[in-house]
C-alpha cells in the first residue's frame, strides 16, 4: 500500500514540484525499473544462497532510509530531479532483491496443491493495496503535498519488516554443502531453465512485451491526466484506485476461472480478449469520459492478474526448489528488464508525437502482447501442469 502511494506521488513530485517534462518523467520511470535489467540475474543467484526472509527484512529497512530522504530533502528546500533519479534507482535495486526472494519464499510456506489458491489471495491483497494506496495517496497529496505523502511509504516499510519478522515457520537451509558453484554458472543455469521450457519461454516473452508498453501508460498517464485533461492530483489518485479494482476482482476470480475454464486456457483468453477494453484509455477526455481511463485500467489489471496467477504458479510448481530464486530472477530479468526501455521509449515518443498518440501506440502494443500466450503450448491445454518438480537436470547450462 505504501509503495502504491509512491507510484502516485513520485511522478507528481517531478511534475508539480520540479516542473519535469514528459521526457524527464520517462527517464524517472526508467530509473525506477532499471535495476531489473541490471541486477536481477545476480540477485537470483544470491537469493538461492541466503535466508530469503532475512534478506527481505534487510531490504525493507534500507527502503525506509532511501524513500524517507525525499520528504526530508523537500523540507530542507534542497530536493532536485537528480535526487529523484538516485532514489528511484537505489529503491529499484532493493525492490529487485525483495521481489525475487518473495516469490521464491512462497513455495516454502505452501504445498504445491495450495499454490494457485495462495497466489490468487496474494494477488487479491496486492490489488486491495492498489485500491487503497492511490486513494490514500491522493488524500495525503491534497493535505501535505506529494513529497510529504512519501513519508507514508517510508513508514510502511517499517511495518512490512515487522510483519515478516512475525513469521515463525522455519525456512529450509539451502542445499549444496561443500564447494559452492560459481555465480556465473548459476546465472546461466537459471536462464537456460527458462529458455528451455516452452511455457516459461512464451510466458516471459508475453510479460516482457506487455511491460514494455504498459510502463508507457503508467509513466505518461499522470502527465496526460494533469496536463492534457487538467485534473487535480487528488482525482488522479482516485482514477488509479478505480483501475486497481480489476486486479482485486482478478485475484479473487483466478481460482474459480482456472477451475471452470482451465488454468491454461484462461491465461491466453484473459490477455487476448478480456484485455481489449484497455483500448479505451486514450479516449479519455474531460467530463464523464475521463472514466474511460479507469475502465481501461480495470480491464488490464483484471486480465493481467488472472493470467499472472496461473503463470506464476506454473513457475513455482515446475521449478526445483533450490533453483527457484535464480529461475524467478531470470524470468524477471527478461520480463521486467523491458520496463526501463519502455519508459525511455514512451518519454521520447511523447516528446515527438504527443502524449495521446503515444498512449494509442502503448495500448495497441499491450493488447497484442497476449499473442505470445495464444501461439504457445498453452493453447492446446486445458490446465497448466503442476507436477512436483524433479531433480535439477545434470546439464542445465547451455
Amino acid at each position: 500500500m505504501g509503495s502504491q502511494i509512491t507510484i502516485l506521488a513520485l511522478p507528481l513530485v517531478a511534475v508539480v514540484l520540479l516542473d519535469a517534462s514528459a521526457l524527464q518523467v520517462g527517464l524517472l520511470a526508467a530509473a525506477e525499473t532499471s535495476a531489473y535489467l541490471l541486477v536481477a540475474l545476480p540477485a537470483g543467484a544470491i537469493v538461492d544462497r541466503v535466508a530469503r526472509r532475512r534478506l527481505m527484512i534487510g531490504c525493507d529497512l534500507a527502503q525506509v532510509l532511501v524513500i524517507g530522504s525525499i520528504p526530508v530533502a523537500h523540507a530542507l528546500g534542497v530536493l532536485t530531479l537528480a535526487q529523484l533519479y538516485a532514489v528511484a534507482l537505489v529503491s529499484s535495486v532493493l525492490s529487485v532483491f525483495f521481489q525475487v526472494a518473495y516469490q521464491a519464499y512462497v513455495p516454502v510456506m505452501l504445498a504445491h496443491g495450495q499454490l494457485i489458491d495462495g497466489n490468487g489471495k496474494l494477488a487479491a491483497s496486492r490489488s486491495v493495496a492498489q485500491i487503497a494506496g492511490p486513494s490514500t495517496g491522493a488524500a495525503l497529496v491534497t493535505l501535505i503535498g506529494a513529497a510529504g505523502a512519501m513519508t507514508a511509504d517510508a513508514i510502511s516499510f517499517v511495518a512490512s519488516a515487522g510483519l515478516l519478522t512475525a513469521i515463525r515457520g522455519p525456512e529450509p537451509r539451502r542445499s549444496g554443502a561443500g564447494r559452492r558453484p560459481r555465480m556465473t554458472a548459476q546465472i546461466r543455469e537459471g536462464l537456460a531453465y527458462v529458455l528451455r521450457d516452452p511455457i516459461l519461454r512464451n510466458a516471459v516473452a508475453f510479460n516482457g512485451t506487455a511491460n514494455f508498453f504498459v510502463i508507457m501508460v503508467e509513466s505518461l498517464g499522470t502527465v496526460f491526466l494533469i496536463r492534457n485533461l487538467q485534473l487535480r492530483p487528488g482525482l488522479v489518485g482516485l482514477l488509479l484506485a478505480l483501475g486497481a479494482v480489476g486486479g482485486l476482482a482478478g485475484g479473487v476470480a483466478a481460482r474459480h476461472l482456472a477451475r471452470r475454464i482451465g488454468s491454461a486456457r484462461i491465461s491466453w483468453i484473459a490477455m487476448t480478449l478480456l484485455s481489449l477494453p484497455g483500448l479505451l484509455i486514450p479516449l479519455a477526455g474531460r467530463g464523464w469520459t475521463v472514466l474511460l481511463f479507469a475502465c481501461g485500467w480495470i480491464s488490464w489489471t483484471f486480465s493481467s492478474t488472472v493470467a499472472g496467477v496461473a503463470l506464476t504458479t506454473y513457475r513455482q510448481a515446475a521449478c526445483p526448489p533450490d533453483m527457484l530464486g535464480r529461475v524467478s530472477a531470470a524470468a524477471r530479468w527478461i520480463t521486467w528488464g523491458t520496463l526501463p526501455l519502455g519508459g525511455l521509449a514512451g518519454g521520447a515518443l511523447a516528446s515527438v508525437l504527443g502524449i495521446r498518440t503515444t498512449l494509442w501506440i502503448a495500448v495497441a502494443g499491450g493488447c497484442c502482447a497476449g499473442l505470445w500466450l495464444f501461439f504457445s503450448p498453452l493453447r492446446r491445454m486445458r490446465d497448466i501442469p503442476l507436477a512436483q518438480p524433479g531433480p535439477v537436470p545434470a546439464a542445465a547450462t547451455p
